[in-house]
């Protein structure tokens, strides 16, 4: 097997890790920046996940603001038609999920629904063409699939996650957010002989809750990447049976097209969900923790 990215002949290992090498940027111990030589480096950046994200985004959003400033109640064109499509899908997805009130929810599920898409569909190009291409131009490696990069998926991850923490407070308030932590799943009681139990009750349900909150973040980030890093693994496997990769390349990314699309709309989903978790209120929580600190109150 042979492939050309920089780097002359390659054996069927060295380009299959040539190709999950991500283009890194780094300092060293002279605080000099260097390229790819960076393994062990934790601030390493990768520049073409960056790249490919920043670009696929700047794309997203001038395809989308050429249809809305171009558009016609007339005779719409094509183009226009499938953008209005997705958004009315994306609409109807967060009007039946998200029951609070919120204008940021639907711009922000429609942003991750295509943004993912679109670095999803990265992976159906074949996998030797930009690497050569950059080869050729002198780039020894080149990812062109953002959501192959874990540092890209918990990135928007972490966002999210921000978003939940930012939702709660606002529409819960910091004894409301606190109280999710402390007094659910398990209510402690403050009365009589349980409240002995309450602080082991509250400590235990803090605990498991800061398990939970912390896990949506992780499992978001770590599916996206899982799905998209196995799928372009096997377009990789798949190049290096030469040219009889044609055939079974043309039916795994007919297979592929699916699971691009799905993962967007899952990240979306998720994360529409999470948010909607964020601004629903329980009473019984709020209930607990007003008594909680009236009690605190009394004792001072």
């Amino acid at each position: 097997m042979a492939a050309e990215g920089g780097h002359g002949e390659l054996t069927s290992s060295s380009y299959i890790q040539h190709h999950l090498q991500n283009l890194q940027v780094c300092r060293d111990e002279t605080g000099q920046w260097v390229w790819n030589t960076c393994a062990g480096n934790p601030i390493a950046i990768n520049v073409d996940s960056m790249f490919w994200s920043v670009f696929l985004g700047l794309v997203f959003c001038t395809l989308f603001w050429r249809v809305a400033r171009k558009s016609s109640t007339g005779k719409p064109t094509k183009f226009q038609a499938f953008v209005e499509i997705i958004v009315e899908f994306v609409d109807s997805s967060v009007k039946d999920t998200f029951h609070g009130k919120s204008r940021l929810i639907a711009p922000l599920g429609l942003t991750i629904f295509v943004w993912v898409f679109l670095l999803n569909l990265m992976d159906l190009i074949p996998v030797d063409w930009i690497p050569m291409a950059a080869g050729a131009a002198g780039i020894p490696y080149m990812k062109v699939v953002p959501s192959t990069d874990v540092n890209i998926t918990f990135g928007m991850s972490i966002a999210v996650f921000f978003l939940i923490i930012f939702y709660t407070i606002k529409n819960k308030g910091i004894t409301g957010f606190i109280g999710e932590l402390t007094l659910h799943p398990i209510a402690p009681s403050f009365k009589g002989p349980a409240l002995i139990a309450a602080p082991f009750i509250i400590a235990f349900n803090f605990i498991l809750e800061s398990v939970a909150l912390l896990a949506k973040p992780v499992s978001l980030s770590l599916r996206l990447f899982g799905n998209m890093f196995a799928g372009e693994l096997i377009f990789i496997l798949i190049a290096l049976l030469g040219i009889w990769q044609l055939p079974l390349h043309f039916g795994w990314a007919v297979f592929h097209v699916l699971i691009v699309t799905l993962q967007a709309f899952i990240f979306m989903m998720l994360t529409i969900v999470y948010l909607s978790l964020a601004s629903e209120s329980h009473e019984s929580i709020y209930f607990n923790f007003q008594y909680l600190d009236l009690i605190l109150r009394r004792r001072n």
